[in-house]
């Protein structure tokens, strides 16, 4: 007598179905389970007709990004808090993902808590998408069943912290579009306009101006070479960004380079101030311990030198140091700081000053950042015009000076 397997719980998938119940009504629904033979049986024992049983595709979709976890996180959040149990939320936002692969995640995580897992060591199966910061803080969630109120201090930690990120993008966006289309506009003027000059300056005769010649010279340069400027440029960016990102004394030189420039260094350097003061805040405020905080909040900040004084200031706390004093003796926090997380030490309200510290800085960045851009262009309408301005001015030196001739 044949006997049938009994599917694995991790290799469960999602199928849609279709068919009539008993008054022959047509009903569709959706069902995890290990084969479409498991599908079958169970319907026919709910009384159902089956006409269609299909296997839903979860291949393909786009990256699962930042902004899909966040998401994910205040439904989840929401849903919880309104008393829906862990795994049904889990189905509802599944269902409700128009991305497969963020589907596909969800659904992977559902079995394994669904099979007795924590749903802490389920997200940190997943490193690429939860963090340490986001596993900590559910694992705590867990352990003082507060799980729906650490999920929505989660939710609103990543909304502020995209919030920040998306405001500093906003700002930059503008000079490097106006950059880019100035390069495109001088490489277009280069090969094309300049040379079709230069044939007109040889029937003239005479001797060219000397601005003329140099931009001559240039063009001939760009068109003789532009391969090799492309190879060059692109290589060279393409090694930068990739030591940028893989050398650790490269992130550390650039990320300092990036806190001392002008404008955009103070800007860089309040989000990272507004994150650190965030992310240590939003841990403390979920019982996590201290010591064990300070492990997610440097990275999380996003900058090599704060992460590195986080590390100085979690070795000097976990030997009894204070935090304040810890973090006067890096020498990156401003004072504002320092005041109000000594005064949240001695209040014992650590947490809420913090708290208060990061809704400044966010202001801060937000303020900045819609100054920035007013601030910003008259520079580069003073670089546009020097650049344009000069080239078109060179080539018509040559022309003013036949119509003061004739």
């Amino acid at each position: 007598m044949a006997t049938a397997t009994l599917p694995k719980p991790g290799k469960e998938v999602i199928f849609e179905w279709e068919g009539k119940d008993r008054n022959g009504k047509i009903v569709r629904g959706e069902m995890r389970a290990g084969g479409e033979s498991v599908v079958n049986a169970s319907l026919r024992r709910q009384g159902i007709l089956i006409t269609r049983v299909k296997k839903r595709r979860t291949s393909g979709g786009r990256a699962i990004k930042q902004r899909d976890i966040a998401i994910f996180t205040r439904q989840l959040a929401t849903m919880m808090k309104a008393g829906v149990p862990l795994l049904q939320s889990f189905d509802i936002v599944a269902r409700g993902s128009t991305n497969p692969r963020m589907t596909k995640l969800l659904n992977d995580i559902r079995s394994d808590v669904e099979t007795g897992t924590s749903l802490s060591s389920a997200f940190r199966k997943h490193p690429l998408h939860f963090d340490a910061l986001y596993c900590n803080l559910v694992e705590a969630g867990e352990a003082g069943g507060i799980l729906e109120a650490l999920l929505d201090r989660l939710a609103i930690y990543q909304e502020k912290t995209m919030a920040i990120k998306s405001k500093i993008k906003s700002a930059l966006m503008y000079p490097v579009a106006v950059m880019v289309v100035a390069f495109v506009v001088l490489t277009v003027i280069m090969i094309f306009v300049i040379p079709a000059f230069e044939d007109v300056f040889k029937s003239f005769g005479g001797e060219l101006p000397a601005p003329t010649l140099v931009v001559i010279a240039m063009s001939k340069f760009f068109v003789r070479w532009w391969w090799a400027m492309l190879a060059l440029g692109g290589g060279g960016l393409y090694f930068f960004f990739e030591s940028w990102k893989r050398s650790a004394k490269m992130q550390m030189a650039m990320d300092r380079i990036l806190l001392k420039v002008p404008v955009f260094g103070d800007l860089i350097n309040k989000s990272v101030i507004a994150r650190w003061t965030r992310t240590l805040s939003t841990m403390f405020a979920a019982g996590v311990p201290l010591v064990e905080a300070l492990d997610s909040v440097g990275g999380a900040s996003g900058n090599a030198v704060y992460a590195q004084a986080t590390e100085q200031i979690q070795k000097d706390v976990s030997t009894g140091s204070a935090l304040t004093t810890s973090m006067t003796s890096t020498g990156v926090f401003p004072t504002m700081v320092l005041q109000m997380a000594a005064i949240g030490e001695e209040s014992g309200s650590l947490d809420h000053m913090l708290g208060k510290a990061a809704e400044f800085y966010e202001d801060e960045v937000d303020e900045m950042v819609k100054g920035l851009s007013s601030l910003m262009e008259p520079f580069i309408i003073v670089i546009l015009g020097v650049l344009i301005g000069g080239i078109v001015v060179s080539m018509y030196l040559p022309i003013f000076k036949l119509g003061s001739v004739v």
